[in-house]
């Protein structure tokens, strides 16, 4: 009488891994990609978010026209009273994307352009790895208008509107 031995044999199990390993390598460049698209997505209403305050701080103060990244955050004690926007911090963005200006792996910043008061601002959002954390290079300026750039270095007003 023979004995029938427990458990998998050893190319049972290398046949269970190859297949593992097989639907790693397809499901992994997917999820890859689905990070950038949602960076990118997330880039995109971050810079939606910079056109909305830039317009809005313009409008509040129209003797300091628009306002670098910086000024348009604010530490939440300071938004938190009723007296705690100013020019200089205007309580309009998330602080934390105002002072760092790092989100979701892209680098954000918005420069007004001009004297007092400004007329003009550019805002862009790069990615911090060109093919990583996104692919897409974003910017906009006084008209709203969010363009794009497919080589995600640098982003003009010359390129393609979204």
């Amino acid at each position: 009488m023979r004995r029938h031995q427990k458990g998998f044999s050893l190319i049972e199990l290398l046949i269970v891994v190859a297949i593992i390993l097989i639907i790693a390598a397809i499901a992994i460049p997917n999820l890859l990609r689905s990070r950038m698209a949602a960076n990118e997505a997330s880039a995109v209403g971050s810079l939606r978010t910079i056109d909305t305050a830039e317009m809005t701080f313009t409008t509040t103060y129209p003797d300091v026209g628009y306002a670098n990244l910086a000024n348009l955050g604010g530490a939440a004690t300071s938004c938190a009273t009723p007296t705690g926007a100013t020019s200089t911090t205007a309580c309009l963005i998330d602080d934390v994307l105002a002072t760092t200006a790092v989100k979701s792996g892209y680098n954000f910043a918005a420069a007004a352009t001009g004297g007092a008061p400004s007329v003009a601002y550019t805002s862009t959002a790069l990615p911090t790895v060109v093919g990583q954390s996104g692919q897409r290079a974003f910017c906009s300026d006084q008209s709203g208008v969010i363009r794009y750039n497919a080589a995600g270095t640098a982003c003009a007003n010359t390129d393609p509107a979204l």
